[in-house]
Order: C-alpha cells, then structure tokens, then sequence
C-alpha cells in the first residue's frame, strides 16, 4: 500500500475516535440542561420581583437570576424569617389550597345541634289527693298519645264515697229549696262540695255522670287532662299509692323548646324573635323555630350557652329528646372572614401564611375576632386581596420550623468555628501583650 493512503486512513481512525470521546465525555447534567427551561428572572434579594427577560435588580442593584422549569425557588432567592418555597408539584402532594382574603357582608350562617324538651308550663303531673288502690289500666305506657278525657286508669278510694254522698245531698236539697230565704244557699254548698270531688281527682265527665245517674261509683276514672304524650306512669295493677304520689305525667306537644349549644361569642347575635331554620334528622323535614325572650343559661360542664328556642308542634313531628339540626343567620360586623383552618394558634400567638410571590409563603401574625361556623373574623394583620392557604398549611409550618432551626445550627456552627479560629491562636505558652508589658 502506497504511504499516502495509510496516512489517509490513520487520519480518519483519530478523527473517528476524537469525535466519539468528545460525545461520551457529555455528562447527564450536560444533557439535562439542554433541555431546560428558563421560566423568568429573579431579584435574589426580593423574589417578589420578577421579569421575563435577564437584567439588574431594581432594588438591591444585582443580577437578575434565571428560574428553570426544575430549580427550587428556594435554592435561588434569600428568604425571610419563616418563609417557605414550594413547588407547584409539592403544592399538589400536601394538599394546599389557597383563598383571596375579602370582606364578608356582615352576616354568617351558624350551624349546630339541638335538643327538644316539652315546654315546663305544658308538663302536667297527675298526682293523688288521698291514698287509695289502682283497680284497672289502659293500654298506655310512656310514649304513648292520648287525647283530652281519654281514660288514662281507675282506682278506689274511700273518701270518694263519704264526697260523692255529700254531692248527692246538696243537689238533692238545690233541688227542692228554691227560694233564697233560706239560711244556708243550697247553691253555695253544691259548688262547695263539687270543689272538692275535684280536690280529690274526680274530673268534670265523672261529675256530670254522677249528677244525672244520682248513685255513688266504687271506681274513679284517671283522665288526661291535654293531648299529649306520656313522659311517666308510676302505676300498675292493684299497686295501692299513698297521698301525693305522682301516677300520670303528661305533656302538651302542641308547643316545643330546643335548647341549642353555642358559645358566647355566637349568642350575643342571636336576638330574641330571630327566626331559625330547623332539620329533623329522622324524616328530613324542615321548620322553623323562634329564639326565645329568656337569656341563655352558661353550662360550666360543656362550657357552651344553652340557648331556647320555641317551636310549633301541630302534628307532633317533635318528639321529646330528639336532636334536630339547627341553621341561624346571625348579624355581625362587616369584616374579613378566613376558613378557620387557615389561623395556626401556637398559644403566644395566631399567624396565618400569606401568598407573597409564586410558590413563596410568609409568616403573618394576625389578631382574631368572633367565630361562626367553620370561619373566623380577622381584625388586623390581613387585607382584602391577600392570598392565604387556607389548607395544607400545618405542612408548611413544619417546613418553616425546619427551615429555621437549620438557618440557626447553620450559623451556630459558624459563630463556633470562629470562635475555635481565635482561641487557637493563642497557645497555652503565649502570655498576653499587657503581661509582657507588666514584666
């Protein structure tokens, strides 16, 4: 072979093999940032400040950093005290979600519970005015509905007999003296001695019937006094009671009371006669109840205001110790209103993390109000406009802490290596200039 070709063809090979070294020494990180992708420019002293194009700071007066597609904003820009620096992709993963801080319209929906009990001067408490035994008992336990005179029970007594006898003689004697000259008014001493057939018990049915029948009766007739419930029967069969014991109570369900739980910031805005909405749980029906005139009583065991309210019952829906949901639309100063879960209490103080810039979130403390629902008011530290996380923050405050805690053992650790830096200078021979100087 000729020598200029075999020059020839070892040329070739090096050119060859210089071409392939060159494009196997590309690293990966080489590749990659290739590929990448400037989003905008940074102040790295204010990263609120941004622009689309490379330049110089306004404010600080240093060069503007690029932000690629896959930089941590945190590795870029010098933070404040407490902020933090999350990705849209991490933003995604711990749930954060953020809300425009504006003013509400001065009025608030309160949600909660309450239970209903039969109102105190519609309970009627049938009790006995003489001992006596019950003979008989209708199919009436608690819970049941009776009408007004249905026939709760019957008992003996022996001083019914000796009234029922005197009744039956002042009627007889009203009967026959029919002028007023006589000494006694035969009319008075009926009434007298009626008077006291209801003392004992005896209704006014039980009356009548024996004023036209004119024959004493062994049994007296228990009748409910109300449409109502049964709340109580405190007999059975042959039971003998003594004098004062309660046999029947019996309520009135025409009318309910629903005492609600609130706390005291809630109750001074529900004034009396405000209408509130009410959801029996049960059969999904919905009324409306009235806040009553009496002022809540404070219950030290929930530590919560037991509020009344007063409802209607026509078809007794309302049952006593259901619980019921309850709507109010309570009045309050016009302000800013932030979800509840937005306000982090650390016990010295309330703070709440503000939006300042593009997945930057700062530290605000702020000062509270009244709370109503799943929302609380704020009287100072934000203004209408102010993007707030309003969930996911508890991730973000614990990336603040560890963030700081670093920035702090970060210059701990410098402050310590300066100080071992000036120590070491001096060894354990060396004497200090002034003690040369005293010798």
């Amino acid at each position: 072979m000729k020598k200029p070709a075999i020059l020839g063809l070892l040329l070739l090979l090096t050119t060859i093999a210089f071409s392939a070294g060159r494009y196997t020494s590309r690293t990966p990180s080489d590749a990659q940032a290739s590929t990448r992708r400037i989003l905008y420019y940074v102040d790295p002293m204010h990263p609120a400040y941004r622009s689309a194009k490379p330049g110089i700071a306004p404010d600080c007066g240093m060069d503007l950093v690029p932000v690629y597609d896959d930089d941590n904003l945190a590795d870029k820009v010098q933070l404040p005290p407490g902020a933090v620096a999350v990705n849209p992709n991490q933003q995604q993963l711990i749930g954060l979600r953020l809300e425009t801080v504006k003013k509400s319209s001065g009025s608030h929906i309160i949600r909660t519970t309450g239970r209903l009990e039969a109102e105190d001067n519609r309970v009627f408490r049938l009790t006995a005015a003489t001992e006596g035994w019950v003979q008989s008992l209708q199919d009436n336990p608690v819970g049941s509905i009776v009408k007004k005179h249905d026939l709760l029970a019957s008992f003996y007594s022996r001083e019914f007999r000796n009234a029922q006898q005197a009744y039956l003689g002042a009627l007889s004697s009203s009967e026959r003296v029919k002028t007023t000259s006589a000494p006694d008014d035969p009319n008075s001493i009926l009434r007298t001695n009626e008077e006291q057939l209801h003392a004992l018990g005896m209704g006014d049915p039980q009356i009548k019937e024996l004023a036209r029948k004119r024959q004493t009766t062994r049994d007296i007739s228990v009748v409910s006094p109300v449409d109502g419930i049964v709340l109580a029967r405190n007999i059975s069969p042959e039971q003998r009671f003594e004098k004062g014991a309660e046999l029947y109570r019996i309520a009135d369900l025409s009318k309910m009371w629903i005492v609600a739980d609130i706390f005291d910031d809630q109750a001074r805005f529900l004034h009396p006669g405000r209408k509130v909405k009410v959801t029996v749980r049960e059969t999904s029906k919905t009324l409306y109840a009235t806040v009553s005139n009496n002022p809540p009583l404070f219950d030290p065991a929930s530590r919560t205001f037991k509020l009344r309210l007063e409802a209607d019952n026509p078809r007794m829906t309302l049952l006593p110790d259901m619980f019921v949901d309850l709507e109010f639309l309570a009045d309050a100063p016009a302000g800013i209103a932030v979800p509840a879960e937005a306000v982090l209490d650390s016990g010295l103080r309330k703070i709440v993390y503000v939006q300042t810039a593009d997945n930057i979130f700062e530290q605000r403390p702020v000062e509270v109000g009244a709370a109503f629902g799943d929302r609380i008011t704020i009287t100072r530290g934000l203004a209408p406009g102010d993007r707030i996380v309003s969930s996911g923050n508890f991730l973000l405050d614990s990336e603040s802490r560890i963030r700081s805690n670093t920035l702090h053992t970060a210059t701990a650790d410098q402050s310590g290596t300066a100080t071992a830096h000036k120590v070491s200078v001096t060894q354990p021979g060396d004497q200090p200039k002034d003690a040369q100087a005293r010798r």
